[in-house]
């Protein structure tokens, strides 16, 4: 499949990288410790039969050292205003793009057609937290805590300490991303969550979306970001599907046939 060309514009200081020439406008949001480049095998796989767009967050790579959940959605908001003034999009979410992602679908559901989600489900639910045990409870918040701290020493005392943690963390949890790439800028999200930086998430609403969407898992985790009540109320929603794949947190990267399949065959209905 030949590559199209990719075009960037700005939004309000923030690069949104465009591809494909399809209908349909998907807008690709990453979590940690990602970019835009989480995306390159998923846009070369639809960019056929859409209009891919991707954004690395704020303060990943450049911009604001924080950004707030308001902010975001308002960013997010301006960002699909732009691309597809017109139609609804479809948002493609991956970890804390999955966060920041429900929480603007939920706002905005006029301007979200469907919900590609990918690994984090109902983040903020009783449920999720009474499934998990001491051991799985402990293991969020030993690694949490260490890249909240990180990035609060990297922003407050020392980057190159900061970025240390970061990378370490990055390789024990296996990450595809290059190290390189890496910074504790990145872990501002697990300062909203622990040390409620930049107004925090408390806000953020219950992850109940209006619109369709599609979950995509990976199975082979020490613990899962979704409660199975949460997974069953989803699969019984009409119009909506789950999908556990053989893999670990990065489904796109471990198993991308699988994934982008299940993907075409939900949006386009094919086999």
């Amino acid at each position: 499949m030949a590559a199209s060309t990719e075009l960037c514009i700005d939004v309000n200081g923030t690069d949104v990288w465009l591809q494909g020439q399809g209908e349909e406008v998907i807008l690709m949001l990453h979590g940690w410790p990602d970019t835009r480049a989480l995306w390159d095998g998923t846009v070369a796989a639809l960019q056929d039969r859409a209009t891919c767009a991707r954004l690395t967050l704020p303060g990943f790579e450049s911009g604001p050292a924080t950004t707030s959940l308001d902010a975001m959605c308002q960013l997010l908001r301006q960002v699909v205003d732009r691309i597809s003034p017109e139609q609804p999009v479809t948002l493609m979410l991956h970890d804390w793009g999955c966060i920041f992602g429900y929480e603007f679908a939920l706002r905005h559901p006029a301007r979200v057609s469907s919900v590609v989600a990918v690994d984090v489900g109902d983040h903020n639910s009783g449920a999720l937290l009474r499934e998990w045990g001491a051991k799985e409870k402990l293991s969020v918040m030993g690694y949490q805590l260490w890249l909240a701290l990180a990035w609060k020493l990297g922003h407050h005392l020392s980057e190159n300490l900061g970025t240390r943690m970061t990378r370490a963390m990055a390789r024990w949890l296996r990450c595809h991303t290059d190290p390189a790439s890496i910074t504790h800028k990145m872990n501002y999200p697990y300062a909203m969550q622990w040390f409620g930086t930049a107004g925090g998430l408390k806000q953020a609403a219950p992850v109940q979306l209006p619109m369709p969407l599609l979950f995509v898992y990976g199975e082979r985790k020490p613990f899962m970001f979704h409660s199975a009540k949460w997974l069953g109320k989803v699969a019984a929603q009409p119009g909506s599907a789950v999908q556990g794949l053989p893999c670990g947190h990065w489904v796109m990267i471990s198993r991308p046939e699988a994934f982008h399949a299940r993907v075409r065959a939900w949006l386009w209905g094919e086999a």
